[in-house]
């Protein structure tokens, strides 16, 4: 679902299924989501690595990862940063989950799911929690300047079970 610059997002909905896709996640190691069929994925798109809201936003979920494992869910961040940002980003931030670079094609990934920011040139602040048979079961897309928290990923991990 490209969008032109000057179009607001409009992200996948739940009961699609969701695009697969392969990125880095170091310069000689990709992550793809057919690796993780029969688990459910949260995907955490984000505008950029090392922002504020990004920071805030990625070390919740690093905190709330023995809540996502009791679900059996893997969480990905997903921006347009390459792999470098990403590795210094994650170490710094302290992070325990992968964060994977949708930046070559730039925001391939992004556009796939609906979440690319046009005028902005990144991933819009969107979620997705994929069931264990590749089905989105919950979306969201939040205003760039809020942390969407995560209840709502929680929420649809629950309602999974």
């Amino acid at each position: 679902m490209p969008k032109t610059a000057d179009t607001k997002p409009s992200i996948l909905k739940a009961g699609t299924k969701a695009p697969n896709f392969t990125l880095k996640t170091t310069p000689d190691q990709t992550v793809s989501l057919s690796d993780f069929a029969g688990r459910p994925v949260v995907l955490a798109f984000y505008p950029a690595d090392w922002s504020p809201v990004c920071t805030d936003q990625m070390g919740l979920y690093a905190q709330l990862m023995p809540e996502f494992k009791k679900f059996e869910a893997e969480i990905f961040g997903i921006s347009v940063d390459g792999i470098w940002s990403h590795l210094a980003f994650s170490k710094d931030r302290k992070l325990n989950f992968p964060l994977l670079a949708d930046f070559e094609p730039k925001g391939a990934v992004s556009r796939l799911y609906g979440a690319f920011e046009g005028a902005a040139g990144e991933s819009a602040r969107a979620l997705f929690v994929i069931d264990k048979k590749g089905v989105i079961r919950w979306s969201f897309l939040s205003p760039d300047g809020i942390n969407p928290g995560a209840d709502g990923i929680l929420s649809a991990l629950e309602k999974l079970e």
